[in-house]
């Protein structure tokens, strides 16, 4: 049994998941850490020259090793789950939550990292509303559970977070 936390980039994956592995004492995946070492190099480098495809083909393999995992908390990509063959492999082999922020937040939160734009050509919070608009029903219909994860400290929304799984019946 894994946890599985997903949500757009920004939304506080990392930051959650290191909380909540430590506090439950369980392993810490991060995908996009993950891809980096495998890569030897950023990600944002693999897309800039080779376009998206070559990083969707590494997430899925990188995703087939977090599914063979056991209590280990981990952070999908921003866009992982919006791709169904990811959420086909991971399904059963944990619980997923979506960490949902607003979009102003999320903009707020990334508005220093230097991601990639998925959508080409736009700023970043046409991007970031493109994403969400045209693609929330993908994180939705992968998430076992959703959690707000917005407006409160650390500590509260990592507590927050183990009453939701229990609460659901998941055990820790």
């Amino acid at each position: 049994m894994n946890v599985y936390l997903c949500g757009m980039i920004g939304s506080g994956k990392t930051t959650i998941g290191r909380s909540l592995a430590g506090r439950l004492s369980w392993g810490f995946c991060d995908l996009d850490e993950e891809m980096n070492r495998i890569l030897g190099y950023s990600f944002h480098r693999l897309v800039h020259e080779k376009g998206w495809l070559p990083f969707r083909e590494l997430e899925y393999s990188i995703c087939k090793d977090f599914a063979g995992r056991d209590k280990s908390i981990v952070c999908l990509g921003g866009g992982t789950v919006r791709y169904e063959w990811n959420v086909d492999l991971l399904r059963g082999t944990g619980v997923t939550v979506l960490l949902e922020v607003s979009e102003a937040e999320l903009v707020r939160r990334v508005r220093q990292a230097d991601r990639p734009r998925v959508n080409q050509g736009t700023g970043l919070e046409e991007d970031i509303h493109l994403m969400w608009s045209r693609e929330s029903d993908k994180y939705f219909a992968a998430a076992d559970l959703v959690y707000r994860a917005e407006g409160k400290p650390l500590e509260q929304e990592t507590d927050e977070l183990i009453d939701l799984l229990r609460g659901n019946g998941v055990t820790l």
